[in-house]
Protein backbone atom coordinates (compact mmCIF):
# COMPACT_ATOMS: atom_id res chain seq x y z
CA UNK A 1 0.00 0.00 0.00
CA UNK A 2 1.15 3.23 -0.72
CA UNK A 3 2.64 5.65 2.03
CA UNK A 4 0.00 8.02 2.97
CA UNK A 5 1.50 11.92 3.17
CA UNK A 6 0.50 11.85 6.77
CA UNK A 7 2.52 8.61 7.41
CA UNK A 8 5.34 10.19 5.60
CA UNK A 9 5.19 12.94 8.01
CA UNK A 10 5.22 11.17 10.63
CA UNK A 11 7.77 9.33 10.12
CA UNK A 12 9.81 12.26 9.11
CA UNK A 13 9.12 14.03 12.67
CA UNK A 14 10.36 10.70 14.77
CA UNK A 15 13.54 11.15 12.64
CA UNK A 16 14.11 14.72 13.10
CA UNK A 17 13.28 14.38 16.66
CA UNK A 18 15.11 11.62 17.64
CA UNK A 19 18.51 13.23 15.90
CA UNK A 20 17.53 16.62 17.35
CA UNK A 21 18.66 18.21 13.35
CA UNK A 22 18.58 16.55 10.38
CA UNK A 23 19.60 17.86 6.34
CA UNK A 24 17.07 17.54 3.94
CA UNK A 25 19.48 15.58 1.87
CA UNK A 26 19.61 12.81 4.46
CA UNK A 27 15.88 12.59 5.09
CA UNK A 28 15.38 12.53 1.62
CA UNK A 29 17.45 9.16 1.40
CA UNK A 30 16.01 7.72 4.92
CA UNK A 31 12.60 8.44 3.74
CA UNK A 32 13.13 7.32 0.02
CA UNK A 33 11.29 9.87 -1.25
CA UNK A 34 12.76 13.25 -3.73
CA UNK A 35 14.49 16.00 -1.51
CA UNK A 36 11.69 18.26 -3.49
CA UNK A 37 9.35 16.30 -1.15
CA UNK A 38 11.08 16.44 1.74
CA UNK A 39 11.01 20.35 1.22
CA UNK A 40 7.85 20.63 1.01
CA UNK A 41 6.69 18.01 3.78
CA UNK A 42 9.42 20.83 6.15
CA UNK A 43 7.52 23.58 4.79
CA UNK A 44 4.12 22.51 5.65
CA UNK A 45 5.56 21.33 8.73
CA UNK A 46 7.16 24.08 9.99
CA UNK A 47 4.26 26.13 9.61
CA UNK A 48 2.13 24.43 11.73
CA UNK A 49 5.25 24.91 14.19
CA UNK A 50 6.52 21.17 14.63
CA UNK A 51 10.08 21.82 13.38
CA UNK A 52 12.19 24.54 12.26
CA UNK A 53 13.88 25.21 9.42
CA UNK A 54 17.76 26.72 8.87
CA UNK A 55 20.10 26.93 5.78
CA UNK A 56 18.66 23.26 4.38
CA UNK A 57 18.26 21.41 7.26
CA UNK A 58 15.55 21.25 10.06
CA UNK A 59 15.59 20.68 13.92
CA UNK A 60 13.46 19.96 16.22
CA UNK A 61 11.38 23.36 17.96
CA UNK A 62 14.23 25.23 20.41
CA UNK A 63 11.43 25.91 22.67
CA UNK A 64 10.54 22.91 23.39
CA UNK A 65 14.41 21.29 23.23
CA UNK A 66 15.45 24.37 25.20
CA UNK A 67 12.88 23.92 28.21
CA UNK A 68 14.30 20.91 29.17
CA UNK A 69 17.40 21.56 28.41
CA UNK A 70 20.60 21.37 30.76
CA UNK A 71 20.23 23.87 33.50
CA UNK A 72 16.39 24.47 32.33
CA UNK A 73 13.15 24.39 34.46
CA UNK A 74 11.80 21.57 32.12
CA UNK A 75 9.57 18.60 33.51
CA UNK A 76 11.90 16.18 32.05
CA UNK A 77 8.47 14.37 30.87
CA UNK A 78 7.68 12.65 27.63
CA UNK A 79 4.41 13.33 26.06
CA UNK A 80 2.84 11.08 23.52
CA UNK A 81 -0.13 12.36 21.03
CA UNK A 82 -1.86 10.51 18.63
CA UNK A 83 -3.75 12.12 16.19
CA UNK A 84 -5.85 11.21 13.67
CA UNK A 85 -4.30 13.90 10.98
CA UNK A 86 -1.70 16.44 10.91
CA UNK A 87 -3.66 19.02 8.94
CA UNK A 88 -7.13 21.18 8.70
CA UNK A 89 -8.73 20.53 12.14
CA UNK A 90 -6.06 18.88 14.04
CA UNK A 91 -3.23 20.84 12.81
CA UNK A 92 -4.39 23.20 15.57
CA UNK A 93 -5.33 20.96 17.78
CA UNK A 94 -1.20 19.91 17.76
CA UNK A 95 0.06 23.37 17.80
CA UNK A 96 -2.12 24.18 20.82
CA UNK A 97 -0.35 20.91 22.46
CA UNK A 98 3.08 21.31 21.59
CA UNK A 99 2.89 25.14 22.52
CA UNK A 100 1.31 23.67 25.95
CA UNK A 101 4.32 20.85 25.91
CA UNK A 102 7.01 23.22 25.87
CA UNK A 103 5.78 25.72 28.22
CA UNK A 104 5.88 22.84 30.75
CA UNK A 105 8.87 21.89 29.72
CA UNK A 106 8.72 18.54 28.65
CA UNK A 107 8.78 16.70 24.99
CA UNK A 108 6.09 15.80 22.94
CA UNK A 109 6.09 13.37 20.65
CA UNK A 110 3.49 12.52 17.52
CA UNK A 111 2.25 9.83 15.76
CA UNK A 112 -0.54 10.08 13.10
CA UNK A 113 -2.88 7.50 11.93
CA UNK A 114 -4.21 9.32 9.01
CA UNK A 115 -8.23 8.45 10.05
CA UNK A 116 -7.40 4.61 10.22
CA UNK A 117 -8.92 3.74 13.07
CA UNK A 118 -7.51 0.17 13.52
CA UNK A 119 -3.83 1.52 13.03
CA UNK A 120 -4.75 3.50 16.48
CA UNK A 121 -3.84 0.83 19.33
CA UNK A 122 -0.05 0.12 17.48
CA UNK A 123 0.54 3.37 16.99
CA UNK A 124 0.15 4.07 20.51
CA UNK A 125 2.18 1.12 21.35
CA UNK A 126 4.78 2.92 18.99
CA UNK A 127 4.52 6.49 21.44
CA UNK A 128 5.03 4.08 25.04
CA UNK A 129 8.48 2.39 23.16
CA UNK A 130 9.61 5.87 23.05
CA UNK A 131 9.41 6.63 26.21
CA UNK A 132 5.95 8.52 26.19
CA UNK A 133 4.85 8.96 30.40
CA UNK A 134 1.52 10.18 29.51
CA UNK A 135 -0.28 10.08 26.38
CA UNK A 136 -3.18 12.62 24.62
CA UNK A 137 -5.16 10.47 22.29
CA UNK A 138 -7.97 11.30 19.54
CA UNK A 139 -8.28 8.33 18.15
CA UNK A 140 -9.01 7.92 14.15
CA UNK A 141 -12.70 7.15 14.76
CA UNK A 142 -15.12 7.89 11.94
CA UNK A 143 -18.29 6.04 11.97
CA UNK A 144 -20.64 5.34 14.60
CA UNK A 145 -19.28 2.00 15.15
CA UNK A 146 -15.72 2.96 15.43
CA UNK A 147 -15.65 3.44 19.20
CA UNK A 148 -16.89 -0.14 20.15
CA UNK A 149 -14.85 -1.53 17.16
CA UNK A 150 -11.64 -0.14 18.14
CA UNK A 151 -11.46 1.51 21.32
CA UNK A 152 -11.27 -0.84 24.19
CA UNK A 153 -7.96 -1.22 24.47
CA UNK A 154 -7.80 2.81 25.34
CA UNK A 155 -9.01 2.48 28.79
CA UNK A 156 -6.53 -0.24 29.72
CA UNK A 157 -3.42 1.85 29.03
CA UNK A 158 -0.48 1.49 31.34
CA UNK A 159 0.11 5.63 31.46
CA UNK A 160 -2.50 8.47 32.08
CA UNK A 161 -4.42 9.44 28.93
CA UNK A 162 -6.63 12.61 28.30
CA UNK A 163 -9.10 11.81 25.36
CA UNK A 164 -9.09 14.72 22.77
CA UNK A 165 -12.23 15.75 20.52
CA UNK A 166 -14.05 12.56 21.37
CA UNK A 167 -17.06 11.94 23.29
CA UNK A 168 -16.97 8.03 24.56
CA UNK A 169 -20.55 5.89 24.91
CA UNK A 170 -21.72 7.15 28.23
CA UNK A 171 -20.96 4.41 31.13
CA UNK A 172 -18.49 2.98 29.03
CA UNK A 173 -14.97 2.45 30.28
CA UNK A 174 -13.58 5.32 27.90
CA UNK A 175 -15.96 7.39 29.47
CA UNK A 176 -13.92 7.47 32.87
CA UNK A 177 -11.17 9.06 31.45
CA UNK A 178 -9.97 12.48 31.40
CA UNK A 179 -11.22 14.52 28.33
CA UNK A 180 -10.94 17.79 26.61
CA UNK A 181 -13.92 18.48 24.04
CA UNK A 182 -15.55 21.01 22.02
CA UNK A 183 -19.06 21.47 22.78
CA UNK A 184 -20.08 21.11 19.29
CA UNK A 185 -24.03 21.68 20.19
CA UNK A 186 -23.52 25.06 21.44
CA UNK A 187 -21.72 26.29 18.20
CA UNK A 188 -24.56 24.59 16.22
CA UNK A 189 -26.95 26.69 18.36
CA UNK A 190 -25.04 30.05 17.94
CA UNK A 191 -25.07 29.67 13.93
CA UNK A 192 -28.96 28.77 13.99
CA UNK A 193 -30.08 31.31 16.68
CA UNK A 194 -27.64 34.07 14.99
CA UNK A 195 -29.48 33.39 11.67
CA UNK A 196 -32.73 33.05 13.31
CA UNK A 197 -32.08 36.80 14.68
CA UNK A 198 -31.54 38.00 11.14
CA UNK A 199 -35.11 36.97 10.17
CA UNK A 200 -34.96 33.63 8.61
CA UNK A 201 -36.09 30.33 9.24
CA UNK A 202 -34.92 27.29 10.55
CA UNK A 203 -31.57 27.08 8.47
CA UNK A 204 -31.07 23.62 6.28
CA UNK A 205 -28.20 21.78 7.58
CA UNK A 206 -25.57 20.24 4.87
CA UNK A 207 -22.87 18.17 6.82
CA UNK A 208 -20.69 15.24 6.27
CA UNK A 209 -20.92 11.96 8.48
CA UNK A 210 -17.83 10.65 8.01
CA UNK A 211 -15.77 12.45 11.41
CA UNK A 212 -16.99 12.59 15.21
CA UNK A 213 -17.39 16.25 14.28
CA UNK A 214 -19.88 15.84 11.67
CA UNK A 215 -21.63 13.40 13.66
CA UNK A 216 -21.22 16.00 16.55
CA UNK A 217 -22.83 18.87 13.86
CA UNK A 218 -25.68 16.94 12.60
CA UNK A 219 -27.21 16.03 16.63
CA UNK A 220 -26.52 19.39 17.51
CA UNK A 221 -28.72 20.83 14.96
CA UNK A 222 -31.60 18.51 16.12
CA UNK A 223 -30.84 20.39 19.98
CA UNK A 224 -30.66 23.47 18.02
CA UNK A 225 -34.19 22.92 16.60
CA UNK A 226 -35.49 22.18 19.55
CA UNK A 227 -34.11 24.12 22.10
CA UNK A 228 -35.39 27.46 19.66
CA UNK A 229 -38.68 25.37 18.75
CA UNK A 230 -38.20 24.84 15.35
CA UNK A 231 -38.57 22.63 12.49
CA UNK A 232 -36.14 21.70 9.68
CA UNK A 233 -37.53 22.77 6.48
CA UNK A 234 -36.68 19.10 5.37
CA UNK A 235 -33.86 16.04 5.74
CA UNK A 236 -29.72 16.74 6.01
CA UNK A 237 -28.47 17.22 2.38
CA UNK A 238 -25.68 14.46 2.87
CA UNK A 239 -22.29 16.45 2.12
CA UNK A 240 -19.44 14.76 0.46
CA UNK A 241 -15.86 16.06 -0.76
CA UNK A 242 -16.21 17.53 -4.28
CA UNK A 243 -12.59 15.92 -5.05
CA UNK A 244 -13.70 12.20 -3.77
CA UNK A 245 -17.11 11.90 -5.22
CA UNK A 246 -17.67 14.72 -7.42
CA UNK A 247 -21.06 12.97 -8.93
CA UNK A 248 -22.00 13.31 -4.82
CA UNK A 249 -21.25 16.74 -4.10
CA UNK A 250 -23.22 17.98 -7.09
CA UNK A 251 -26.31 15.88 -6.12
CA UNK A 252 -26.08 17.82 -2.68
CA UNK A 253 -25.59 20.96 -4.24
CA UNK A 254 -28.38 20.36 -6.77
CA UNK A 255 -30.93 19.55 -3.66
CA UNK A 256 -29.51 22.93 -2.10
CA UNK A 257 -30.66 24.60 -5.18
CA UNK A 258 -33.47 23.78 -5.39
CA UNK A 259 -34.53 23.98 -1.28
CA UNK A 260 -33.76 27.74 -2.21
CA UNK A 261 -35.62 28.12 -5.14
CA UNK A 262 -38.43 26.08 -4.01
CA UNK A 263 -38.67 28.53 -0.79
CA UNK A 264 -38.19 26.25 1.41
CA UNK A 265 -34.97 27.28 3.11
CA UNK A 266 -33.14 30.85 2.71
CA UNK A 267 -30.39 30.18 5.46
CA UNK A 268 -28.07 27.00 5.88
CA UNK A 269 -25.36 25.78 7.75
CA UNK A 270 -22.84 23.36 5.86
CA UNK A 271 -19.98 21.45 7.58
CA UNK A 272 -17.12 21.82 6.66
CA UNK A 273 -15.80 25.19 5.56
CA UNK A 274 -13.72 23.89 2.18
CA UNK A 275 -17.12 22.42 1.27
CA UNK A 276 -18.74 25.51 1.96
CA UNK A 277 -16.50 27.60 0.44
CA UNK A 278 -16.98 24.95 -2.27
CA UNK A 279 -20.89 24.92 -2.65
CA UNK A 280 -20.89 28.69 -2.92
CA UNK A 281 -19.05 28.40 -5.81
CA UNK A 282 -21.01 25.82 -7.56
CA UNK A 283 -24.52 27.91 -6.19
CA UNK A 284 -22.94 31.06 -7.86
CA UNK A 285 -22.67 29.12 -11.29
CA UNK A 286 -26.50 28.15 -10.65
CA UNK A 287 -27.74 31.20 -10.24
CA UNK A 288 -27.84 31.08 -6.35
CA UNK A 289 -25.88 33.74 -4.70
CA UNK A 290 -25.08 34.11 -1.21
CA UNK A 291 -26.00 36.19 0.67
CA UNK A 292 -28.46 37.42 -1.62
CA UNK A 293 -30.79 34.33 -2.62
CA UNK A 294 -29.06 32.19 0.40
CA UNK A 295 -27.38 33.33 4.28
CA UNK A 296 -25.57 30.49 4.99
CA UNK A 297 -22.58 29.79 7.81
CA UNK A 298 -19.50 27.32 7.56
CA UNK A 299 -18.33 25.03 10.69
CA UNK A 300 -15.13 24.82 11.18
CA UNK A 301 -13.34 28.12 9.89
CA UNK A 302 -10.27 27.07 9.19
CA UNK A 303 -10.24 28.74 5.49
CA UNK A 304 -13.72 30.62 5.55
CA UNK A 305 -12.57 33.87 5.72
CA UNK A 306 -10.60 32.92 2.66
CA UNK A 307 -13.50 32.75 0.89
CA UNK A 308 -14.58 35.44 -2.29
CA UNK A 309 -17.53 36.57 0.31
CA UNK A 310 -16.09 35.32 3.27
CA UNK A 311 -18.13 33.19 5.03
CA UNK A 312 -19.39 33.54 8.72
CA UNK A 313 -18.17 30.45 10.45
CA UNK A 314 -18.49 28.40 13.67
CA UNK A 315 -14.69 28.24 15.14
CA UNK A 316 -14.31 25.65 17.18
CA UNK A 317 -11.44 26.39 19.94
CA UNK A 318 -9.05 24.01 18.57
CA UNK A 319 -5.81 25.15 20.08
CA UNK A 320 -7.16 25.28 23.41
CA UNK A 321 -8.48 22.19 23.50
CA UNK A 322 -4.07 21.08 22.35
CA UNK A 323 -3.63 22.76 25.18
CA UNK A 324 -5.88 22.48 28.24
CA UNK A 325 -5.62 18.72 27.41
CA UNK A 326 -1.83 18.77 27.64
CA UNK A 327 -1.63 20.96 31.03
CA UNK A 328 -4.47 18.36 32.39
CA UNK A 329 -2.18 15.82 31.72
CA UNK A 330 0.87 17.20 33.36
CA UNK A 331 -0.71 18.19 35.81
CA UNK A 332 -2.37 14.26 36.04
CA UNK A 333 1.65 12.96 36.35
CA UNK A 334 2.18 15.01 38.93
CA UNK A 335 -1.00 13.62 40.77
CA UNK A 336 -1.94 10.86 43.09
CA UNK A 337 -3.96 8.93 40.89
CA UNK A 338 -6.88 9.01 43.12
CA UNK A 339 -7.53 12.75 42.38
CA UNK A 340 -11.44 12.54 39.95
CA UNK A 341 -11.32 12.58 36.10
CA UNK A 342 -12.24 15.35 34.61
CA UNK A 343 -14.18 16.34 31.14
CA UNK A 344 -13.46 19.52 29.97
CA UNK A 345 -15.60 21.34 27.30
CA UNK A 346 -14.63 24.30 25.82
CA UNK A 347 -16.97 26.47 23.58
CA UNK A 348 -16.76 27.65 19.86
CA UNK A 349 -17.26 31.26 18.64
CA UNK A 350 -19.47 32.43 16.31
CA UNK A 351 -17.13 34.89 13.97
CA UNK A 352 -19.46 36.88 11.65
CA UNK A 353 -18.49 37.95 8.33
CA UNK A 354 -20.42 38.93 5.15
CA UNK A 355 -21.74 35.65 3.74
CA UNK A 356 -25.41 36.42 6.10
CA UNK A 357 -25.99 39.90 4.45
CA UNK A 358 -28.30 41.88 6.33
CA UNK A 359 -31.11 40.97 8.12
CA UNK A 360 -33.88 39.11 5.99
CA UNK A 361 -37.63 40.65 5.98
Amino acid sequence: MRESAAERHDRLLGLVQERGSARVSDLASQLGVSPVTVRRDVEELAGRGLLDRVHGSVSWPQDAAGAAGPGGTGTGLVLGMLAPSSTYYFAEVIRGAHEAAARAGARLILRISDYRPQEDHARTEGLLSAGAEGLLVAPGWQHPGDPAAFGGWIASLPVPTVLLERRPTAGSPLDGLDRVCSDHAHGVLLAVRHLVDLGHGAPLLMARADSPTAVAVRSGYEEALAVLRLRAPQDVIDSVPAELAPDAFEQAVQALREAVRSGVATAALIHNDVDAIQVVQRLAELGVRVPDDLALIAYDDEVAALADIPLTAVAPPKREVGRHATELLVERLGQDTDTPRRHLTLLPQLRVRDSCGAPFS
